[in-house]
């Protein structure tokens, strides 16, 4: 397959909060896109925007030579690939899927190599910078998959993010994610910790919050997700279920590597405690309330 352009159609399978709002920039980019959604909702904004709506994976395959997906878990990825009607069923040899999901990695190599064997390539594409991020098109990816299939789809990545690191060979991008996951969560929970330490101390968090970010301890962390705990803030974001099952990969990625990650196992444990408390649909900040909780104060 040549390089993507504007003659090339496109598809897109997932249009949840991130996967809707990157279709739409592919439609910004002049890309002829397709796409389908289990529910109707999102697909018919899209259909408003330009895009048609296919029945089916498969229906949607048939008639793109590129195709997004944007799902929840791995089982989802693997429903959409090789279920009924999957996408399987309408590949055509040379066409490429990019998988925008965070799953499994050795699952995700799995994908490929069945796909591969049909003259299909796919590339692992997890994605960061969350719902603005998407909606602005600046989404960080991180790539796992042949150099010279990225190489040929960039006008694609080019429509939805603006950070591009080709990290190695299929499954790859998926470890990568499951790092960034890590070193986001870990922070959260450092963070969440000095607040709350702070506040059984009697002094105030804000003004703490305020002083941290003048020095070393400053981050993306203390600066958005602090501040969001701090206002009360919890609608997501990114649902506490689902930095679940990303610290769940990650701890599942170390346990693989027999690389020591108590950082990881004890984000799994509060967040299992998180979602067992009734809070698996607030944003992952509320992880806070947790910990205020524990330490005998109001959350």
């Amino acid at each position: 397959m040549s390089a993507i352009d504007n003659s090339n159609p496109v598809g897109f399978v997932g249009l949840g909060v991130m996967g809707k709002s990157m279709a739409r920039n592919l439609l910004k980019a002049g890309l002829p896109l397709t796409v389908y959604n289990r529910s109707s909702g999102a697909a018919q904004e899209l259909l408003a925007d330009g895009a048609q709506i296919a029945g089916s994976p498969a229906a949607l395959a048939a008639q793109s030579q590129v195709i997004g997906l944007c799902l929840p878990d791995t089982a989802d990825v693997e429903r959409v690939l090789f279920g009924p009607d999957g996408l399987v069923e309408g590949l055509q040899p040379g066409s490429v899927v990019i998988d925008f999901s965070t799953i499994s990695a050795p699952a995700t190599v799995g994908f490929a190599a069945t796909l591969k064997a049909r003259g299909v390539d796919m590339l692992d594409s997890p994605v960061s910078g969350g719902p603005k991020g998407a909606a602005d098109g600046t989404l960080s990816c991180m790539i796992g998959g042949d150099a010279d299939v990225l190489a040929r789809c960039m006008p694609v990545f080019n429509a939805v993010g603006k950070t591009f690191t080709h990290i190695g060979e299929n499954g790859a991008g998926q470890l990568c994610k499951s790092c960034n996951q890590l070193a986001v969560f870990g922070t959260m929970m450092a963070v969440f910790e000095a607040l709350t330490l702070a506040r059984k101390s009697g002094i105030d968090p804000n003004k703490v919050r305020d002083a941290l970010l003048g020095g070393s301890a400053q981050s993306f962390v203390l600066q958005n997700h602090a501040k969001r705990f701090l206002d009360g803030q919890f609608a997501p974001g990114f649902r506490t279920s689902l930095m679940l099952k990303d610290l769940r990969l990650a701890h599942g990625a170390a346990r693989d590597a027999s690389s020591f990650a108590p950082v990881a196992a004890l984000a799994e444990q509060l967040l299992a405690a998180l979602t067992n408390t009734g809070r698996a649909g607030l944003d992952s900040t509320a992880l806070g309330q947790l910990y205020a909780e524990l330490s005998g104060i109001a959350p």
